[in-house]
């Protein structure tokens, strides 16, 4: 194997908000040698998440904290390079959380799924056909439960999980609005993703951006930011609105815990409902996404954008990059070419 070198990225040292480049390194340590019953994986893409700032952060999460020194927590897709598994085969596709790293020597359960689907590039196991697809497919129809004409508003609408929500939206007859920010996304998410309106959250006047484009109110709103775009939102909300909490990417840091309006005389008066979700908690019931999802797009109805960073090299700032917003679509990492 070319070098037997594994470059693995790691958690330095651990940051008090968004994680930096300082905040990780770089080392070269040997390709690992397979155990009994397990299988070696080259990456080919990393992942790059929001969620990734709760899994480095000292405080409760969902998940135990990535220790210092170990490579950073990461879903990927690669091709088995060895195999000592029967029902794994040198040449084929996977996916799994497989680490900021060249190679992972994996056990058969940590393998999320084998890509058979050779007519959509493997990339989109990690966004539209991965976490995110995922996410926005279960978050907004379990949780949301959309009914035709109801109105729909997303915030980063033109990010990975925003863009996939505000699609099965459409698809679902419902109508969309989509909060970005900057002109450039707001045209992706009118062009591309075909919402039937978007709002710059940093153009000003949010509250009277919110209520020309929602004449009606709004029936669900999936929250990926908290703060004060949610707070806008919440004044427009329709009696039984549904609040889909996925993420909350514009606070910074929760200790302390920050000081904002309350959401509970918006829930009493409106009757509404608001619930937050864990898409691991659907694991299940991928295969039943994943299904809906590729024929989505296959079919067009579903389209999605890549914002590819060349070379493991540039994983350390890439989360950094992804809060303010650099990225245009969903954020991969390509290590090596994908027929090395």
């Amino acid at each position: 194997m070319q070098d037997r070198i594994n470059r693995q990225v790691r958690l330095k040292c651990r940051p008090m908000g968004i994680p930096e480049a300082e905040h990780f390194e770089i080392v070269e340590v040997p390709v690992p040698n397979l155990d009994n019953g397990q299988i070696l994986v080259r990456n080919i893409y990393l992942s790059v998440e929001p969620a990734m700032r709760g899994w480095v952060s000292a405080a409760a999460n969902y998940l135990e904290a990535v220790p210092l020194g170990a490579v950073m927590r990461a879903f990927a897709v690669g091709r088995i390079k060895e195999s000592r598994h029967p029902e794994f085969r040198v040449g084929e596709f996977v996916t799994g959380m497989f680490g900021w790293q060249d190679y992972a020597a994996v056990d058969a359960k940590e393998i999320q799924r084998k890509i058979t689907d050779t007519d959509l590039p493997i990339s989109t196991s990690l966004g539209i056909l991965g976490l995110n697809g995922l996410t926005a497919y279960f978050g907004l129809l379990e949780v949301g439960q959309p009914k035709g004409g109801e109105t729909v508003v997303v915030s980063t609408a033109a990010g990975a999980v925003g863009s996939c929500v505000g699609q099965i939206a459409k698809i679902k007859g419902c109508r969309t609005v989509g909060i970005a920010g900057g002109p450039q996304k707001v045209r992706l998410c009118l062009d591309e993703f075909r919402y039937d309106a978007a709002i710059d959250y940093k153009a000003g006047d949010l509250d009277s951006a919110l209520a020309a484009a929602c004449p009606d109110g709004v029936d669900i709103y999936f929250d990926n930011t908290a703060g004060a775009i949610s707070d806008a939102v919440l004044k427009q909300l329709r009696v039984s609105a549904r609040v889909v909490i996925c993420g909350t990417a514009s606070i910074a840091s929760w200790e302390p815990i920050p000081r904002g309006p309350r959401v509970e005389r918006h829930l009493l008066v409106k009757r509404a409902r608001m619930q937050g979700f864990l898409i691991l908690d659907y694991a299940p019931r991928y295969s039943e996404a994943l299904q809906a999802l590729s024929q989505w797009v296959r079919t067009g109805l579903m389209r999605y954008r890549e914002d590819i960073l060349e070379g493991i090299e540039q994983a350390p700032g890439s989360i950094a990059g992804l809060y303010r917003g650099e990225n245009l679509g969903k954020r991969l990492i390509r290590i090596v070419p994908e027929r090395s």
